[in-house]
């Protein structure tokens, strides 16, 4: 991984914490890592939510756990959905053809100035205008 400022997929987060993601795990603690430690990673506020959503129902940890977990995040830059942020989203959408969640997490990678997407939910070393797609668990 390079130094470029990178945005991190809701999934990314998720198999950082799913013992059972196996390689999968080691690949997303490993990049997790790393963008805290070089301070490149960039988060949103629905990346927040969706993850807090997951690892509460689908991995079971304890709200407490994740809402330290979520704590630790703190260190990476946030985006915080506005109406503006929505509004961009949707010609996202529209130009791109891809579903209003992924054009909402385009949109923050684009706010925050990343030209790396860390997603396995898009076409891994697609473009989106500045915004490269890795696809870290290839």
């Amino acid at each position: 991984m390079n130094s470029d400022l990178c945005f991190l997929d809701t999934n990314v987060l998720v198999y950082a914490f799913d013992k059972s993601a196996g390689d999968k795990q080691d690949k997303a603690r490993s990049l997790v890592s790393v963008c805290i430690r070089n301070g490149s990673g960039n988060l949103s506020t629905q990346v927040l939510q969706e993850f807090y959503v997951v690892a509460t129902r689908k991995l079971n940890i304890i709200p407490e756990m994740v809402k330290s977990v979520i704590t630790s995040f703190y260190s990476l830059d946030i985006v915080s959905i506005t109406p503006a942020i929505i509004l961009d989203a949707i010609d996202t959408e529209l130009r791109w053809e891809v579903s209003f969640w992924d054009a909402l997490i385009l949109q923050s990678a684009m706010v925050t100035n990343c030209s790396i997407l860390y997603t396995e939910d898009l076409n891994h070393e697609q473009m989106y205008g500045n915004i490269q797609v890795i696809n870290p668990f290839l």
